[in-house]
């Protein structure tokens, strides 16, 4: 029998090593999840005005986000509305926001400070164009504003883009046709209960807390809104107009408005918005809470009842975040 010299015991042994640590990796790799690193940092989410649908949302997601994503903070950041919100996150004052498509398609069109950094996540649910005044007012019809105190959202607000464009339509200059109050969903709402106001406009899911509030105390009701003037704001060609369809608020969205029959109005979708800055692994998890908290959240929050897994890919005017498309991917069927 020939005994192993020592330089060939020591390789055998080396080898045995070896072997032995390829065996404990190809273990630990079958162990372990397989994946990138859960996403991590802190991120701030621009929302609205504190009692309008945005923030409302914005709360509810923000707890949602805690669980799904616990190394992530998220700071919420109340905001005048949609033009404010697109301004913040296109110049890194904001990582995520809500804003309405046609304010996205007004920020693009305008090439306002970082419009081509821009992305879309999902599309949400569509805000309704509420005209609401007091139950016992003359007013019918848009063009009956004519010389009236008209609340018309804040002055970076989506409010007031759709409003002052509806105005337009009714051959009414904002300017100069109505006195225009610029004012919040949390200071309009008291304005026309106090007599300070004759009608204000809102645009938001319904139905909006502050409308449904102000309806329970004070008897209001809601101006339609109807298909000509929808045509109207079309053929006018402003930026982002094509975004506005012709719908229909149910006669039961303010129960004590007490409506006899549905309300014609414009609605106008809403967009979940970030950059291409924002990392890819975190916006896909973010996109996924959105949609995975859809029916908590519309326990609280009606309006995020209708976000929908089939329609929330279609962020026009926006391209998808790469983040946000790697999530509906991982969806499909």
């Amino acid at each position: 029998m020939v005994t192993p010299s020592p330089g060939i015991r020591r390789n055998r042994a080396f080898q045995g090593a070896a072997a032995a640590l390829v065996a404990l990796g190809l273990l630990t790799w079958w162990l372990l999840p397989i994946g990138d690193a859960a996403p991590s940092g802190a991120v701030t989410f621009s929302t609205g005005v504190r009692t309008g649908v945005y923030h409302q949302y914005g709360e509810l997601l923000q707890e949602d986000l805690a669980k799904d994503l616990p190394d992530v903070s998220v700071t919420l950041k109340p905001s005048q509305g949609s033009p404010q919100n697109l301004s913040w996150v296109a110049r890194g004052k904001a990582d995520f926001t809500i804003a309405t498509a046609d304010a996205v398609s007004n920020y693009i069109t305008e090439k306002k400070p970082g419009w081509e950094r821009l992305r879309g996540c999902a599309r949400l649910y569509d805000d309704y164009v509420q005209l609401v005044v007091a139950k016992d007012s003359k007013i019918q019809s848009v063009a009956d504003l004519r010389g009236a105190r008209v609340g018309v959202g804040q002055p970076e607000s989506g409010v007031r883009l759709v409003a002052e464009r509806v105005l337009k339509a009714a051959n009414l200059d904002p300017a100069t046709g109505v006195r225009e109050v610029f004012a919040g969903i949390d200071k309009m709402p008291g304005k026309l209960e106090q007599g300070e106001l004759d009608a204000f406009f809102w645009s938001g899911g319904l139905p909006t807390t502050a409308v449904e509030r102000l309806s329970e105390r004070f008897a209001v009701r809601l101006v339609p809104l109807d298909a000509p003037v929808v045509e109207q704001l079309h053929a006018a060609g402003s930026p982002g107009t094509r975004y506005y369809r012709s719908a229909a608020m149910p006669a039961d969205a303010y129960p004590e408005a007490r409506s006899a029959q549905a309300v014609p109005t414009i609605a106008v979708a809403n967009l979940l918005v970030t950059t291409d800055r924002m990392d890819s692994a975190l916006t896909e998890g973010f996109t996924r809470t959105v949609i995975d908290s859809r029916d908590g959240i519309g326990k609280e929050v009606h309006s995020a009842q209708l976000v929908d897994l089939r329609t929330a890919i279609y962020t026009d005017p926006l391209d998808l975040h790469e983040g946000a498309m790697h999530y509906y991917e991982s969806v499909k069927p």
